[in-house]
C-alpha cells in the first residue's frame, strides 16, 4: 500500500503517538508478543486489540497449550503494554521490556514472567524508555536491547544490556544509525546483525550493522539491496539470514528478498515472494524451509502464505490461512506445526480494520492451515 494509505490506516487504527504507527485497541491482541516456553506452551502477552480511540490493552496474558489446542489465562503484567519485546532467558523466565502504555506513553519498565509460578514480577527498568525496539538473547545470557522509538518519537541509536544475574540494565555501545522497526538476528559467531528499519523522518533504511558482545560496539557491514522496514529476518540452517518483504520509503509492500552471508558481510538478492507484504510473519520450520504468512499487501491483509526453500532459493505458494491477518505472531511448536495468533484484518480502502482473536495452525506435512482455540478478549 502507498504511504497515503498507510497514514490513513494509522489514523483509523490507533491512538496517535509521535513517530510510530500504532495498533487498534480494546479487544483481541495485536502488537502482542508470543514466546515459546520450555514446557512447550506459548506465552501470549500484552497488545491492544479491537478498534477504538480509547486504548484498553489486554492485561491478562494467556498460555496456549499445543496438547489441548486451547488458551488459558495466566498472571497479570504489572503494566499495560504493547510494541514491547519478550525474550526467553536461559533460566526459562521471560523478560518483557518497554513498549507503549495505556495512554500511548513510552515505557522504560520491564518485568519477568516465571512459568513455574505463572506470575509476573518487576525487574530493573531500562535506561531509556522505548517501543518497537529489538531484544536479542546473547550467548552469555544477557539481552541486547537496541533502537526503537523514544518518548519524543525519535528513532534511537542507543542500546543497552539486561543482565539476568543482577536484574539490571546497563549501557553498551550505540548503533551507528538510529532506527526502529528493524530486525536483530543472533549469528553463529555470537554477533548480532541489525538490519533495515526506519528513521525518525520515516525513511526506510538499507544499512546494516553488527554488534560485537566482546567489544560492546557496533560496526558497519554490507548494506541491503533494498531499503526496508517491517520486514522479517530468519536465520537459516546454513548460517545465512533471509530478509524478506517489508515496506519501502513510500510505504509500498515489497516482494523482494535477499540473503546476508556472515562470512562475506554482504547481502545478495534471492528469489522474490509471490506477493508483496509487510508486517507479516516468518517461521523457520523443522525441514529448513521458511513459512511466510499474512501481512499488509498492496491493498489488504492477504490470507496467502508461501514457503522459502534454501535449496532452490525460491518461494512457492502453500495453503492459505483461514483468516487474512497482519501483525500476527508465528511460533514453531514442539510438534513441528506453527501457531499463528492474533493480528489485524484490513479489507482495503473504505473497509474498517478489525482485530483478530482467532488462532490457527500450519501443518508442514499437509501444507494446510486449520483453526485452533481463540484467545480471550478480556480487557483492562
Amino acid at each position: 500500500m502507498g504511504r497515503t494509505g498507510l497514514a490513513a490506516l494509522a489514523i483509523i487504527l490507533s491512538v496517535a503517538v509521535a513517530g510510530c504507527r500504532q495498533s487498534p485497541s480494546n479487544g483481541p491482541p495485536t502488537y502482542h508478543s508470543a514466546t515459546s516456553l520450555a514446557n512447550g506452551s506459548v506465552l501470549i502477552a500484552g497488545g491492544p486489540g479491537g478498534v477504538s480511540n480509547a486504548l484498553t490493552a489486554l492485561l491478562v496474558p494467556q498460555l496456549y497449550d499445543p496438547a489441548s489446542g486451547q488458551f488459558t489465562t495466566t498472571g497479570s503484567m504489572s503494566a499495560t503494554r504493547y510494541n514491547h519485546t519478550a525474550t526467553l532467558l536461559a533460566d526459562g523466565k521471560v523478560l518483557i521490556a518497554g513498549g507503549d502504555g495505556s495512554s500511548g506513553e513510552t515505557l522504560d519498565s520491564a518485568e519477568l514472567y516465571d512459568p513455574a509460578t505463572g506470575r509476573f514480577s518487576l525487574t530493573g527498568s531500562m535506561i531509556t524508555g522505548r517501543s518497537q525496539h529489538t531484544a536479542t538473547l546473547l550467548a552469555d545470557g544477557k539481552v541486547l536491547i537496541a533502537g526503537g522509538f523514544g518518548s519524543s518519537g525519535d528513532a534511537l541509536a542507543a542500546a543497552e544490556l539486561y543482565d539476568p544475574a543482577s536484574g539490571r540494565f546497563s549501557l553498551t555501545g550505540s548503533m551507528i544509525t538510529g532506527r526502529s522497526e528493524h530486525t536483530a538476528t543472533l549469528l553463529a559467531d555470537g554477533k548480532v546483525l541489525i538490519a533495515g528499519g526506519d528513521t525518525s523522518s520515516g525513511d526506510a533504511l538499507a544499512s546494516a550493522e553488527l554488534y560485537d558482545p566482546v567489544s560492546g560496539r557496533f560496526s558497519s557491514t554490507g548494506s541491503m539491496t533494498d531499503a526496508r522496514w517491517y520486514h522479517t529476518a530468519t536465520l537459516l540452517a546454513g548460517g545465512k539470514i533471509l530478509i524478506a518483504g517489508g515496506d519501502d520509503s513510500s510505504g509500498d509492500a515489497l516482494a523482494s528478498a535477499e540473503l546476508y552471508d556472515p562470512s562475506s558481510g554482504h547481502f545478495t538478492s534471492t528469489g522474490s515472494m509471490t506477493t508483496g507484504r509487510a508486517q507479516h510473519a516468518a517461521t523457520l520450520l523443522a525441514d529448513g524451509k521458511v513459512l511466510i504468512a499474512g501481512g499488509f499487501g498492496s491493498s489488504d491483509t492477504p490470507s496467502s502464505a508461501e514457503l522459502y526453500d534454501p535449496v532452490s532459493d525460491q518461494f512457492s505458494t502453500t495453503g492459505s490461512m483461514t483468516t487474512g491477518r497482519s501483525e500476527q505472531t508465528a511460533t514453531l511448536l514442539p510438534n513441528g506445526k506453527a501457531l499463528i495468533a492474533g493480528g489485524v484484518e484490513w479489507g482495503g480502502d473504505g473497509i474498517p480494520p478489525a482485530a483478530v482473536d482467532s488462532a490457527e495452525l500450519y501443518d508442514p506435512v499437509s501444507g494446510q492451515f486449520s483453526a485452533t482455540g481463540s484467545m480471550s478478549t478480556e480487557a483492562n
